[in-house]
């Protein structure tokens, strides 16, 4: 590793060698030749690019960096968005090669399937031209992209805090905003409080990361380094964070971008085997729960479980029915979802008992909410029983609050959504423990995929305390979308 420089403290160089040790190579950043206006490593970019499209004339390459390296859109915030799209999903490219022929190629800046075809470097103190010169602490790069931020403060300062760090992103934003064009996280710490998230989040939304296994939690308050390291910055976890577990949400004009907490990303991760298993499985419907303590983003986790889901090659485009137990919270999580197309893909919302009959009519690929009582019998026309909606094995029902809807399982709307889909699968989201004393849960729903309660959240900060008294919980419970 390359040796002391004075301006770098202990803590950076530590952290370096963490990253080292999960396989990155380390660069230093005032020894590097580029146009100090570039965040981009365009020879990186360029040099990946040829190796992993052996096939591309130079000129393909060169066209297809300039296009990596110049997102659009009038703003930061937009063009990190379309960034993020061409990074996660590829993008066409039409080649003519030198005997005249002409074909459309996808490119993916990144190898998501083949993370070992991927190039990871660590960067430090890169100076960095923009309306006032800086010099962030490090950078993450992926195939010469500038993907993550780290802004540490020495801890052995008189009052080292997180703050100053969190601060110093925002003075990045203004000052070198070229560099925000294309990052993915930001990872702040002082040595004693470590924390992730969005460039553009408020202080509040910035999360310790707290497992490394998913399963063992630290007890440290305020999350170490070394967790959030191994935990989140070995090679195929951060390209799967990347890829799958950041959301670009867009209401009015707004758009807002969010990212996992680590609990999300566990507990989605463990679903998503879960639902493969049973699909392999064959006859097993049951998915399973998760628990996750109200106010700690179940929508989000949804969100982000359906992003994943329906591009799954083993589920053979799924169609998703999401099923709550009340007008209010079926609009809350809509809407939630509504947002959150551009992860979740097409959202509709049945709002009749006719209307959900016909939706379901579908050859797959969309997300239909829904309340539990549209799965009602049609007595007029002397049903006794539900009628098949759909014999299909390729939906997947996700109920929220789980366990206020199978209730009457026996005989009631549970068994008509059971009589209606008889091959879909289900997975259950709940956050109050007291489901788990009825055996319901379990029998439809499956065993307890992951927990998340709420002693563990209010130390995370993830939700604040509540006091619950029994005719609060409607008010409380909908805080939590």
């Amino acid at each position: 590793m390359a040796g002391h420089r004075g301006t770098e403290t202990t803590f950076e160089l530590t952290t370096i060698e963490r990253l080292e040790q999960q396989g990155y190579t380390h660069l230093l950043g005032p020894e590097l030749e580029r146009p100090l206006d570039e965040v981009v490593l365009k020879d990186l970019l360029r040099a990946n690019l040829t190796m992993r499209y052996k096939e591309l004339p130079s000129s393909a390459i060169d066209e297809a960096v300039k296009s990596i390296c110049r997102p659009d859109g009038v703003d930061t915030m937009r063009r990190n968005k379309n960034f993020h799209q061409r990074l996660t999903r590829g993008f066409e490219q039409r080649v003519e090669y030198p005997d005249g022929r002409k074909e459309h190629v996808h490119i993916y800046p990144v190898s998501w399937d083949d993370p070992g075809s991927n190039d990871f470097h660590v960067v430090n103190q890169l100076p960095i031209h923009g309306r006032n010169d800086r010099r962030p602490d490090i950078i993450i790069y992926i195939n010469g992209l500038p993907l993550v931020i780290f802004e540490l403060k020495n801890p052995y300062a008189i009052k080292p805090t997180i703050d100053d760090a969190l601060n110093q992103i925002q003075h990045y934003v203004h000052d070198i905003s070229q560099l925000f064009d294309f990052n993915a996280l930001v990872v702040v710490s002082d040595g004693v409080n470590t924390q992730h998230g969005m460039w553009s989040a408020d202080t509040e939304w910035y999360a310790p990361w707290k497992s490394i296994n998913g399963f063992d939690i630290e007890p440290n308050t305020s999350g170490s380094m070394k967790v959030l390291v191994e935990g989140l910055f070995s090679k195929d976890r951060l390209l799967q964070y990347i890829h799958d577990f950041i959301v670009f949400e867009e209401a009015n004009e707004k758009i807002t971008k969010k990212g996992a907490k680590y609990h999300q990303f566990f507990a989605v991760r463990l679903a998503i085997e879960k639902t493969i298993e049973t699909v392999k499985a064959g006859d097993e419907k049951r998915i399973g729960v998760i628990w996750h303590t109200t106010g700690s983003g179940k929508s989000l986790s949804m969100a982000f479980l359906v992003g994943i889901l329906r591009h799954m090659p083993e589920l053979e485009n799924p169609s998703f029915v999401i099923q709550v137990d009340r007008n209010d919270l079926d609009d809350q999580l809509h809407d939630q979802f509504v947002v959150a197309r551009s992860l979740v893909g097409d959202v509709k919302q049945a709002d009749s008992v006719e209307d959900l009959r016909e939706l379901l009519k579908t050859e797959g690929g969309e997300v239909i909410f829904t309340t539990i009582e549209k799965f009602r019998l049609n007595k007029d026309a002397g049903e006794t029983e539900h009628p098949v909606l759909s014999p299909r094995s390729n939906i997947i029902i996700i109920a929220d609050e789980a366990h206020r809807s199978q209730y009457g399982f026996i005989d009631g709307y549970a068994r008509y959504l059971a009589e209606a889909l008889p091959n879909a699968r289900r997975i259950g989201f709940t956050g109050t423990p007291i489901s788990f004393s009825g055996a319901d849960t379990i029998e439809v729903f499956g065993d307890l995929i992951h927990t998340y309660d709420i002693r563990q959240s209010q130390e995370d900060g993830a939700t604040k305390p509540i006091f619950y008294s029994p005719r609060q919980e409607a008010a409380s419970v909908s805080g939590g979308h």
